[in-house]
């Protein structure tokens, strides 16, 4: 279900430096028309130590997958990342807005686009720095073709972080060790610590992790 955008209502998120990123949500709508605590959570990691405060992320070019909102992606963008902040063709108009009522802000760049999982990819996706990832963890049908496309959309220096909410009622806990499961047949997996996250926006019950491509061994 798309969007509606004549039902908003706006939701704040503060840098460290007191800038504000801007974010419309419906108030009617599937999931990905709200900010999710997850994507909060890896907003606010994007400006801590392990990227300088937020330096880091100048020049970078960056995939965010399963956008919604596109708050996390417009958050890298920002900072100077130039992203493209993907979803299904229905939330693209929310996306599209947002980056407007955050151009003033935006010292990279920000383009939505449509990006379904497990389709074939545009060349515009080739080279990417990192993939970001929030919450998209919760339908069984769509974890094999998430993982294809992150595995597709990865080279050797690709980061992909990854940041979820925990969730234990019906069979979410088997849908997170199936995805899991997929991930690591491709990628090293770590987790972030908690020391490593924002002191505010952090939770136990939220994690964020980092995939990196495995090595493949030269059998030559």
């Amino acid at each position: 279900m798309a969007a509606p955008l004549d039902k908003l209502f706006t939701r704040e998120l503060e840098r460290n430096d007191d800038e504000i990123v801007k974010i419309s949500q419906s108030e009617i709508g599937d999931v990905g028309c709200v900010v999710w605590d997850a994507a909060i959570v890896l907003s606010k990691y994007l400006e801590t130590r392990d990227f300088e405060g937020g330096k880091s992320w100048m020049g970078k070019k960056v995939v965010e997958l399963g956008a919604g909102t596109g708050v996390v992606g417009l958050f890298a963008a920002s900072y100077g990342a130039d992203v493209i902040i993907t979803d299904l063709p229905e939330f693209v108009p929310l996306m599209e807005l947002n980056i407007k009522e955050n151009t003033h802000i935006i010292s990279g760049s920000a383009e939505a686009c449509t990006l379904t999982w497990g389709q074939d990819k545009s060349t515009k996706f080739d080279h990417i720095d990192f993939i970001i990832i929030a919450d998209c963890i919760y339908y069984e049908e769509s974890l094999e073709p998430l993982v294809s496309t992150i595995t597709e959309l990865s080279d050797m220096e690709t980061t992909v972080l990854c940041c979820y909410e925990q969730r234990d009622t019906g069979n979410k806990p088997e849908l997170e060790k199936k995805f899991f499961q997929l991930i690591r047949e491709s990628f090293d997996v770590s987790k972030i610590p908690q020391e490593n996250q924002d002191p505010h926006f952090r939770s136990e019950d939220i994690h964020i992790l980092k995939f990196t491509k495995k090595q493949i061994a030269d059998t030559t």
